[in-house]
């Protein structure tokens, strides 16, 4: 298994090399992601690597890394500790092994929509884990405005409360905020990457999943699922993560340049996925999936104490007062 984990990240690093001396900038910055190229939020890295040519004179290139490419987040993000010139698009709850408070932006009904939980997000308190952060722990957020949609019930039978899903077991990441919360709505958490899901509950290996519209139907899974139930109970905000010694090794204007557009392009992606909503509920509705609005009181007094169990509970009413824009 060693043996094997060396080898795929010996792939992945020679990628990344081969990617970033195929050019002629002086710098290159290599961003992986699980989404695919349909996904809205795909719009605001496309437009984050041409905004970040134009703005730094060709100084600074960006090369995208759709589908996972280059590894699961949890191995990119590894990379990037070493000094590896890559990114990766990843959510709160992954980062929180790096940096405790990051975990509470995939805390349970945090937020609805995009703008309050990009005021959190852009906020002196979250900067503040930026820092500890890349001190810490060598991992550089260079925006955190990601925005992928509120997450959904997956499955292959009716969802009406939490009871409904006793036994189901659920497809989430391995972050504890994530398996936490599922637990919490009734199910049994079970953590596989997001690539393997469309076959996972093909061979009924899983009974069910959790994600956002957008995802959905990037990964096909309205052909191996009959029922999404809009529960929203995780706001998909996500960050583009890099590496932050390689960060502080460009130079300062650089440094600010990608910063600033990260910024402005997470805002592209975020309305993006907004305004595609809609559309895309039509589409798996046209598809023959059952897409139902329930009552999600009971799930949200069923995952309130996942707050207190893993620490946030004090920090919940500050993060939702920002939100709020108290």
């Amino acid at each position: 298994m060693m043996n094997w984990i060396l080898k795929g990240a010996a792939v992945s690093l020679a990628a990344i090399m081969a990617a970033g001396t195929a050019s002629a900038q002086d710098y290159t910055l290599n961003i992986n992601t699980a989404l695919a190229t349909s996904d809205p939020l795909y719009a605001g890295l496309e437009s984050l690597r041409d905004k970040i040519v134009e703005a730094s004179d060709g100084r600074l290139a960006v090369q995208l890394f759709p589908n996972s490419q280059l590894g699961p987040d949890e191995d990119v993000l590894e990379q990037a500790r070493t000094g590896a010139p890559v990114a990766v698009v990843v959510d709160g709850g992954r980062l929180a092994v790096y940096q405790k408070e990051m975990g509470i932006l995939g805390a349970p009904f945090l937020a609805s929509g995009y703008d309050g939980i990009r005021r959190v997000v852009t906020s002196d308190i979250f900067e503040g884990w930026v820092d500890d952060m890349a001190e810490g722990s060598g991992l550089q957020v260079l925006s955190f405005n990601w925005w992928q949609g509120e997450r959904h019930l997956l499955t292959n039978k009716p969802i009406g409360g939490p009871a409904d899903l006793e036994g189901i077991r659920m497809r989430t990441p391995g972050a504890p905020v994530w398996m936490g919360t599922i637990k919490a709505m009734g199910a049994t958490p079970t953590p596989l990457p997001w690539a393997e899901v469309y076959s996972a509950l093909s061979a009924n290996v899983i009974d069910g999943a959790e994600a956002q519209f957008p995802a959905i139907v990037g990964a096909k899974l309205d052909e191996v699922i009959s029922h999404v139930t809009k529960t929203g109970h995780i706001n998909l905000i996500t960050g583009l993560v890099t590496s932050a010694e390689w960060f502080n090794s460009l130079p300062e204007d650089l440094q600010k340049i990608l910063r600033d557009e990260a910024l402005a392009a997470g805002d592209v992606a975020s309305y993006g996925t907004r305004d595609s909503l809609a559309a895309i509920e039509t589409k798996l509705t046209e598809s023959g999936v059952t897409v139902t609005e329930i009552d999600t009181a009971p799930f949200r007094e069923a995952t309130a104490p996942v707050y207190d169990e893993l620490g946030y509970g004090e920090l919940r009413d500050t993060v939702r007062g920002i939100a709020a824009g108290n």
